[in-house]
């Protein structure tokens, strides 16, 4: 017997598949870039000292129909009371490939974005990296156990916070960089909305150890 797949987890599934063309995109940039630099020095310039890459538009568009997935499918399954399994285990997946992929992708600076200067702090995506790590090898752990790690309110905070500064980042700090645009590197509006993403990120992640280490013991 099949077991039918409800609406959620079909928008779970429709943002993973979101994600993996959003990298395999990325992925092409960076070979067509290779091979033709001129390309990715196709850009917007607001004035002489402001830019948006066309390309980092087109990624920012597939980013934002990704993101809001999460918020809907999500909606949908506390509205309708079809939260699942496999929906439960489903939509770390898609976050993860979508907020990390793309996390990494702006700290790396990859492909070489021409007249692009903004980037996500490598140091930042780091301690993101390892508190993710962290939670996701204590779920596990206590689903061995059949405990259910509940998502706090730090930790669908450090969700949004993520999905808003990449989408900064993208637009190299547009609005903010129409008067930022000469501070120092790492000092920039849209920098510190990564910080404040990385602080919710490590809170949320203090505080899911706190809650349920006991669990393990």
């Amino acid at each position: 017997m099949k077991t039918k797949i409800n609406l959620p987890t079909k928008i779970t599934i429709a943002r993973i598949i979101l994600a993996f063309l959003l990298l395999l995109t990325i992925f092409t940039l960076y070979i067509v870039d290779y091979f033709s630099p001129f390309i990715y020095q196709l850009v917007i310039s607001i004035n002489s000292n402001v830019h948006i890459n066309y390309l980092n538009l087109i990624l920012l568009a597939i980013f934002l129909i990704a993101s809001f997935t999460d918020f809907l499918d999500g909606y949908l399954a506390r509205k309708n009371n079809e939260v699942t399994d496999l929906g439960k285990f489903l939509d770390p997946i898609a976050d993860k490939m979508l907020i990390n992929g793309m996390m990494i992708f702006l700290a790396l600076n990859f492909p070489s974005i021409h007249n692009v200067d903004l980037t996500f702090p490598f140091f930042l995506v780091i301690l993101m990296e390892i508190r993710d790590l962290i939670v996701d090898g204590l779920r596990f752990m206590c689903a061995k156990k059949n405990v259910v790690i509940a998502a706090n309110i730090f930790g669908k905070a450090k969700t949004v916070l993520q999905m808003v500064a990449i989408s900064f980042v993208l637009l190299n700090g547009f609005p903010f960089s129409l008067f930022d645009y000469n501070f120092i590197n790492y000092l920039h509006i849209t920098d510190f909305i990564c910080y404040l993403a990385t602080i919710t990120s490590l809170i949320s992640g203090v505080i899911y150890v706190k809650d349920n280490i006991k669990a393990l013991f």
